[in-house]
């Protein structure tokens, strides 16, 4: 049942989102290990244009006047701080286990939709299956508990319309989490109303969705790399049975799911192994089941569709 959460500025047909990436680069992740102004001047230019992007969602034009931008600043204070919260915790655990590691590279994206392509990270491979859990689990980790409390609060300042009342728009998905937090926020179903999402929770929204898109277990994704953790390398059957759900949901009407198909095959199935295989200890092993059940509360078959 597709949820009738609605943002209505937004206008355009659904962009994809390139989600934050663990980028595995080997002797080439040691340069620009400290902040350069790379780092800054890519975190200033994507604050722009999700601060433009939010300006727009808003229904102002702050290329008129440029003093409208703050209008967008809700939104993109919020995003911004979730996806650098993602990258901060791949970043510190990296860190913790001697693991090289860059600060992280934010991109910019035209301001149709959100504004930014993501962000990611460049570092050396972890030597073994501990270090490599530890990393790949504590972005969405890190993400998701920044992205809770936005969706609760954003939500109590959205505005709720009977079904009946809806003008078309991008409809966005609800995850298992949505729509425990809407129950909670609103008393309401997302299902049985339209929520015009205040620009916290919807960027709140796409924290979620930027979740569960890097929990996807293929490759060198996030989940790819807890998978990998938890499993050694039968992670490839996985991985395989993966790409052809990735295949079949993009039946349901979300085309995005065949640039994800397609992607995952030319980055690669599978996962380089580990110099050191030992297995995990026990409570890391708890903590990656945590995980895959992070990401089935946050999944959602159908993320976005026009109406």
């Amino acid at each position: 049942m597709m949820p009738r959460t609605h943002h209505e500025d937004i206008a355009g047909p659904p962009a994809q989102v390139e989600v934050p990436v663990w980028v595995t680069t080997g002797e080439r992740a040691t340069h620009g290990r400290s902040l350069r102004p790379i780092h800054v001047l890519l975190f200033l230019a994507t604050l722009f244009t999700t601060t433009l992007a939010g300006s727009f969602q808003a229904g102002v034009n702050p290329l008129d006047d440029l003093r409208l931008l703050v209008r967008g600043l809700p939104f993109s204070a919020t995003l911004m701080g979730i996806l650098l919260v993602h990258e901060m915790g791949h970043f510190l655990m990296s860190r913790l286990h001697g693991v090289e590691a860059t600060p992280p590279y934010f991109i910019p994206g035209p301001p149709f939709l959100i504004g930014t392509f993501g962000a990611f990270i460049r570092m050396r491979t972890p030597t073994n299956r501990k270090a490599l859990f530890d990393v790949g689990a504590a972005g969405p980790w890190a993400g998701f508990l920044v992205s809770i409390p936005a969706v609760f609060y954003g939500l109590s300042l959205s505005e709720v319309r009977a079904l009946d009342t809806s003008t078309g728009g991008l409809v966005l998905g609800d995850s298992l989490v949505f729509r425990w937090l809407t129950r909670l926020a609103l008393g309401v179903s997302p299902a049985d109303v339209i929520i015009l999402l205040h620009p916290i929770a919807l960027a709140g929204w796409f924290g979620l969705f930027i979740t569960f898109l890097n929990l996807l277990p293929v490759g060198q994704l996030d989940g790819g790399h807890v998978v990998y953790a938890l499993i050694g390398r039968r992670h490839r059957w996985v991985a395989r049975c993966s790409l052809l759900v990735i295949i079949g949901l993009a039946f349901l009407g979300w085309q995005g799911w065949v640039m994800w198909a397609v992607l995952v095959t030319v980055l690669g199935l599978d996962h380089p192994p580990t110099i050191d295989d030992t297995p995990l200890d026990p409570r890391r092993r708890v903590a990656g089941w945590l995980t895959i059940a992070l990401f089935v509360v946050t999944f959602m078959p159908v993320p976005l569709r026009l109406v």
